[in-house]
């Protein structure tokens, strides 16, 4: 099941070129009063209302996948939790460029650890990125985004994808610079999800799914998501020893080699196997 967000806030069901207004199924979501959660309700109630879900696309209006805006396809989580310098290559790469990745930063992520980005920061493929900083390099990063569905903490790595609620595309927008990640890749628009949230049970095991990053065209990161360092049920495992993930927090796994610049009038395309692909303009402030 292909499910996203799209135009005002509507729940669309993803089929081939078309999405079906199935938004209906959301009045079925519990009610919500202050204090309000800090989870996503929908991603939590999902499992309940997949059924729904089909229901209503019986009865759908359909639209142009093409004509619709596409948003992010979690619009609550409650963190966005990132695994940096998670690919051997990608480690390499940082290592041999000491005036783009400082040595306080090219560490491996058994040293470094994970590190969380503001929510504010969240936008769909449909959004641009906006460079903010235009005196400074800002750098593409493609990852697959890992979406939790059930509470857990303290999960045993055995048990890790059963807390899975889907995957999508990321993009971890990044300046580079001195200062700690989470301040650098936390800016309005630089953290891209999308273009929809694909089910776990379409996906299966997360290792071996090819990705691929071009700009305008020009091929920048091919890499396959068994090259890993920490593999998508030891990064939850991991997450989960130091804060609790609820339904809607996103996992960002980690970036191949490649990174590069973007600038104003970019185009990105990115694509992971099994989910599909998007394309995300970049403008300037």
């Amino acid at each position: 099941m292909r499910l996203c967000i799209f135009n005002d806030n509507a729940l669309g069901l993803v089929e081939g070129d078309h999405v079906l207004d199935v938004s209906s199924v959301l009045a079925s979501l519990p009610p919500a009063t202050y204090p309000y959660p800090t989870h996503d309700r929908f991603i939590a109630a999902l499992p309940s209302l997949r059924g729904e879900i089909m229901e209503a696309a019986a009865a759908a209006a359909v639209h142009q996948l093409s004509a619709v805006k596409l948003l992010s396809p979690v619009l609550n989580p409650g963190k966005i939790v990132a695994a940096p310098v998670n690919y051997m290559k990608h480690f390499e790469e940082a290592l041999a460029d000491p005036a783009t990745f400082s040595a306080a930063h090219a560490r491996k992520i058994q040293e470094t650890g994970l590190f969380l980005k503001a929510t504010s920061s969240l936008i769909g493929a449909s959004h641009p990125i906006v460079i903010h900083h235009p005196d400074r390099r800002t750098d593409h990063e493609i990852e697959l985004a890992v979406i939790i569905g059930t509470r857990g903490h303290k999960i045993a790595r055995a048990d890790a994808l059963k807390h899975v609620a889907g995957y999508s595309i990321g993009l971890d927008i990044t300046i580079r610079g001195p200062e700690e990640r989470s301040l650098r890749k936390s800016l309005d628009t630089y953290s891209v999800l999308g273009p929809w949230l694909v089910t776990a049970d379409e996906i299966g095991d997360p290792a071996g799914l090819d990705l691929a990053l071009d700009i305008d065209g020009e091929a920048r990161q091919r890499a396959n998501t068994r090259d890993l360092i920490l593999d998508v049920p030891t990064l939850i495992e991991f997450a989960s020893s130091f804060y609790t993930l609820e339904p809607g927090d996103i996992i960002l796994s980690g970036t191949p080699e490649g990174v590069g610049p973007i600038v104003p009038g970019n185009r990105i395309s990115a694509t992971i196997q099994k989910i599909g692909a998007m394309q995300v303009a970049v403008t300037g402030p």
